[in-house]
C-alpha cells in the first residue's frame, strides 16, 4: 500500500484541480472543470507546491478519456466521413505553415538553434520530440517549457474563445439518456483496458486513450449499450485531466519558464491565429459546427481536445480521427525535419572550416 507521504501529493494535486474547476464552473466559464482545474495545478506547481499525477494514474485517466469519448460518439458519424477528407488536406496544410513560421520566428527573434526551435514547433507528438531531444538535437528544457505551454494554452484558449468565435454550445452526449448501470460500466472499462494495452504495445501514440475510444465507439455502435456515461464520473475525468495537465509544469522552475515564456506564448498564438482561420476556411466547405472543426484541428494533447469536446458536445469521432492523423503526419516530418537541420549544420560547420 502507498505510504501517507506517497499520497497526500497525488491527493493534494486532485484537490487543487477541485477548487480551481470549481471555482470556474460558479463563475459560469465553458468546460469549467477541465480548464479551472489545469490553471490551478499549473499554478500550484510554478509556486512549488508538491504536486504529483504517477504513472497509474495518469493511464487510468487516459483509460476514463477514451472510455468517455467513446461514449460520445455521434450516432451520425459514420454518415459525415465524406466531408472529412476537406478538413484532412486543411490539417496537412496547417501543420507545414505552423512548422516553417514559429520555427523561423524562435530562430529569428529569440535566437534559438534550429533544433531546439523546429522541435518545440512541431504542434504535438511530445514524447517522440522529447525522445529525439534526448540524442542531443535543441535543448531538451526549452523544448518541454515552450511544448507544456502550447498545452495548457490550447486548453485554455477553447473555452475563453468560446465566448468571442463563433463556437456553438450543444448538450452533450447523454444528457437526458439513461446511465450506464454499475455492471455495464465495469464490463465497458474491462474492454476499454483490454484494447488500450493492446494499442500501447503495438505502439499506437496515445494507445491507452485510442484503445479506449475504439473499444466503447465500437460497442456503441455495435448496439452493445446505447446509456451515456454517469456525469458524476465525467466530472471526475475533468478534474482529473485538468491536473494532469496541469502536473506537466512540475520541475520547471520560475527562471526557466520565464526564459521560454516569451517565446512559447508567441508560438501558441500564431498556432491559435493559423488554426482560426483554417477552421474558418474549412467551415465555409462542410457543413459542421465551426467549434468542432476548431478541435479537430487544434494541435492540443489528444486528452485535453477529447475532454474538451466531450464537454461542449461535439462529435468526438471526428475530433480523434484528426489527432490520429495529425500524429502519424507528424511521426513522418519530425524525423524529416530533424535531418535536415543535422544536414544544414554539416554544411554550416564544413563552411566555417573552409573559411579558416
Amino acid at each position: 500500500m502507498p505510504s501517507l507521504t506517497t499520497l497526500f501529493p497525488v491527493l493534494l494535486t486532485l484537490a487543487i484541480s477541485a477548487l480551481g474547476g470549481g471555482l470556474a464552473m460558479l463563475i459560469g466559464l465553458p468546460a469549467g472543470w477541465l480548464m479551472g482545474g489545469a490553471l490551478a495545478v499549473t499554478v500550484a506547481a510554478m509556486a512549488g507546491a508538491p504536486v504529483a499525477m504517477p504513472n497509474g494514474l495518469r493511464n487510468v485517466v487516459f483509460v476514463l478519456i477514451g472510455m468517455s469519448m467513446g461514449a460520445s460518439v455521434a450516432p451520425d458519424s459514420l454518415n459525415l466521413l465524406g466531408t472529412w477528407p476537406i478538413s484532412l488536406a486543411a490539417l496537412a496544410i496547417e501543420l507545414v505553415i505552423i512548422v516553417a513560421a514559429t520555427g523561423w520566428m524562435l530562430t529569428r527573434f529569440f535566437k534559438l538553434d534550429p533544433g531546439t526551435a523546429y522541435l518545440s514547433s512541431f504542434p504535438g507528438h511530445l514524447s517522440f520530440v522529447m525522445g529525439i531531444a534526448a540524442t542531443g538535437v535543441g535543448n531538451s528544457r526549452q523544448i518541454v517549457i515552450i511544448q507544456v505551454i502550447r498545452i495548457l494554452m490550447l486548453t485554455i484558449a477553447v473555452p475563453i474563445g468560446a465566448t468571442v468565435l463563433p463556437i456553438e454550445h450543444f448538450t452533450p452526449a447523454g444528457a437526458g439518456q439513461a446511465i450506464l448501470s454499475p455492471l455495464q460500466l465495469v464490463l465497458l472499462a474491462l474492454g476499454c483496458v483490454a484494447l488500450g494495452l493492446v494499442f500501447e504495445r503495438l505502439k499506437i501514440p496515445a494507445g491507452l486513450v485510442l484503445g479506449a475510444m475504439a473499444a466503447a465507439t465500437g460497442a456503441k455502435l455495435g448496439g452493445l449499450y446505447t446509456e451515456a456515461m454517469p456525469p458524476e464520473l465525467v466530472t471526475v475525468t475533468f478534474i482529473a485531466t485538468g491536473a494532469l495537465i496541469g502536473s506537466r509544469f512540475l520541475g520547471i522552475t520560475r527562471r526557466e519558464f520565464a526564459a521560454a515564456a516569451t517565446g512559447g506564448l508567441i508560438a501558441t498564438a500564431m498556432t491559435l491565429g493559423i488554426v482560426t482561420l483554417m477552421a474558418l476556411g474549412v467551415a465555409q466547405l462542410v457543413d459542421m459546427p465551426f467549434g468542432q472543426i476548431w478541435l479537430g484541428l487544434s494541435p492540443g494533447a489528444l486528452e485535453g481536445m477529447g475532454a474538451l469536446g466531450i464537454a461542449l458536445g461535439y462529435d468526438t469521432a471526428f475530433i480523434a480521427a484528426h489527432h490520429v492523423i495529425r500524429l502519424l503526419m507528424l511521426s513522418f516530418a519530425i524525423p524529416a525535419v530533424v535531418v535536415l537541420i543535422r544536414w544544414r549544420e554539416k554544411r554550416s560547420q564544413e563552411r566555417h572550416k573552409g573559411d579558416a
